[in-house]
């Protein structure tokens, strides 16, 4: 498949020089702007006519680029801050805030993870116990962090970036919350890494609990029977942004129409290729959960 980035760190097609996601410094067209200061004003309630919400809506996803705030599909900024304030925020720990506002002084700090979704992955992993973990794409490292935290002591995870530039910025919180032993982190392009890792006999075949995946998406289904040879039977294979800004429902003139980037319109494409692929794959069972911009978390069966 063509790509038009290197792959293995996040950019909006997510791979770049810079790691994780970035075009021109944005990401999600439809972007709830909830302030890393976690306060802002409440949308009021109201009765609304069709027309009026469509509108809204549109002038929403076209708006929200250039502006701070936490990754999701909910176009209610009212409800999204109640689960942050309500779940999310009282339960993170000090140094993923920090990490949080920090990042938010980032040039392309729309980039960072939803702190729900970093909370809701920190349960999975307690839920599955996983202790051997990789993550592929990293940014300035907070859902690394997340994941740093929820993993026993002895856990360890593979991170793989094209760079480390932006992970530098969230280095001294994973240092100062005592967990930058768990993590081993292999710079360059993502696809070289995983054959590295193949290619050391049966060291890391079946060997992973848990692998995230936030790197670029066109590489996403190219990466898939490479994770599959080594996540565990059992474990979990997590594709992030896989209802890319709410366009995998919407058409290209749709999307013309509401005048979303081009990045955007350009990537929509290889998401709705890989949700396709991944539902018709006798050997995964998988779940798409509308959580942030859409994670589809993939078992292993076979």
């Amino acid at each position: 498949m063509a790509t038009t980035a290197e792959n293995g760190s996040r950019s909006n097609g997510k791979e770049s020089t810079n790691g994780k996601e970035h075009d021109n410094g944005t990401e999600s067209a439809t972007t709830t702007t909830t302030a890393h200061t976690e306060t802002s004003t409440k949308s009021d309630v109201g009765v609304k006519n069709d027309a009026t919400v469509k509108e809204e809506t549109k002038q929403k996803q076209v708006g929200r680029h250039g502006k701070l705030g936490e990754k999701t599909i909910l176009h209610s900024i009212g409800l999204m801050e109640y689960i942050l304030e309500s779940s999310v925020y009282p339960r993170e720990h000090e140094q993923l805030r920090e990490l949080r506002l920090e990042t938010g002084k980032h040039p392309r700090n729309l980039m960072l993870s939803p702190a729900d979704e970093g909370r809701f992955l920190q349960v999975l992993l307690k839920l599955m116990n996983a202790k051997n973990t990789m993550e592929i794409g990293v940014y300035t490292g907070y859902s690394l962090l997340a994941t740093a935290l929820a993993i026993p002591d002895d856990g360890k995870i593979i991170a793989m970036d094209i760079n480390r530039d932006c992970l530098n910025v969230g280095w001294p919180s994973i240092e100062k919350a005592g967990v930058a032993d768990k993590i081993d982190f292999r710079e360059g392009p993502a696809m070289d890494t995983l054959d590295v890792l193949l290619g050391e006999g049966e060291k890391y075949h079946n060997h992973f609990d848990f692998i995230f995946v936030d790197a670029d998406k066109n590489n996403y289904i190219n990466y898939h029977p490479k994770l599959l040879q080594l996540v565990r039977v059992g474990g979990v294979i997590a594709y992030d942004n896989t209802l890319w800004n709410g366009t995998v429902a919407l058409t290209e003139e749709e999307m013309v129409e509401l005048q979303l980037p081009k990045y955007v319109r350009h990537y929509q494409p290889y998401i709705l290729e890989l949700n396709k692929f991944l539902a018709a794959d006798s050997r995964i069972d998988i779940s798409l959960v509308s959580i942030g911009d859409g994670v589809t978390l993939c078992r292993r069966l076979l």
